[in-house]
């Protein structure tokens, strides 16, 4: 029986861009003996597992993507595209595969958004138990069109890391980049309060941005890449370096932002 339950299925093309970017640097995918990699929920088309299958090959030639949805309907709509390396099939977080097959990496994006914050653990953990030993799980949530973006990175044991990840020259009209709030993982979304992690890390962020904001004349990826970096000199536990930062991205462990309770 399939785990979960039939969500909206609301996607896009391109949406999901900045999580397929990020992923094809990971050594979960490089380094994998298998490189198999579910799309989780893809949703009403089959646009974002295509575009996932597309994304990744440069990197992994030999990658193969299987789109996983609870609604049969969605399933039947998507066989038609099915192709050399990307399939379809009915399923939710069990992730049913065939065989003994567990894939290198499961994304599953703008699913637990529409759940309840207390029904994430559980979900969390049926993910990661199909994964291969070092393999991730990434879950998070994207606008609309995908320009503000932010997902919670776990392997087998557990959550590793939180990444924000923002279309740079779009911060200013969208009012800097505590944007993200709206588009948190269902784990931080309602604890971007004061006293959590997360709020002093977003509330941090956005000061670092306005501080940097003469750099504007130069570039937005200037601007921010000076934020995070004094975000780091500030005492946060940033993660990954320059080359990151100037693609619009900020990760720091789990262990920083994790709920206090």
């Amino acid at each position: 029986m399939a785990e979960g339950r039939i969500t909206r299925g609301t996607t896009g093309v391109n949406r999901l861009r900045r999580m397929d970017r990020w992923l094809a640097a990971q050594p979960a995918l490089r380094r994998a003996s298998d490189p198999l990699v579910v799309d989780l929920g893809y949703g009403a088309a089959h646009w974002t597992s295509l575009e996932l299958l597309e994304r990744l090959r440069p990197v992994r030639p030999d990658t193969w993507v299987v789109g996983i949805e609870i609604d049969p309907e969605r399933v039947r709509a998507a066989a038609a595209f099915a192709r050399e390396g990307l399939s379809f099939r009915q399923g939710g977080f069990e992730v049913p595969l065939d065989g003994d097959a567990r894939p290198a990496i499961i994304r599953a994006a703008n699913v637990l958004r529409q759940y309840d914050e207390a029904e994430v653990p559980a979900a969390w953990a049926l993910m990661r138990s199909r994964l291969l030993p070092g393999g991730l799980l990434l879950e998070g949530t994207c606008s609309e069109v995908g320009r503000v973006a932010s997902w919670v990175a776990l392997d087998p044991a557990g959550p590793v890391s939180l990444t924000l990840a923002l279309h740079l020259g779009s911060l200013d009209e969208l009012g800097g980049p505590s944007v993200v709030a709206e588009r948190l993982p269902k784990a931080l979304i309602h604890r971007n309060v004061p006293g959590e992690p997360v709020h002093a890390l977003l509330r941090d962020l956005d000061a670092h941005w306005a501080r940097q904001a003469p750099l504007s004349t130069f570039s937005p990826r200037q601007r921010f890449i000076a934020a995070v970096r004094g975000l780091r000199e500030a005492g946060w536990p940033v993660l990954d370096g320059p080359a990151r930062w100037r693609l619009g991205e900020l990760t720091v462990p789990w262990s920083a932002v994790a709920p206090l309770s």
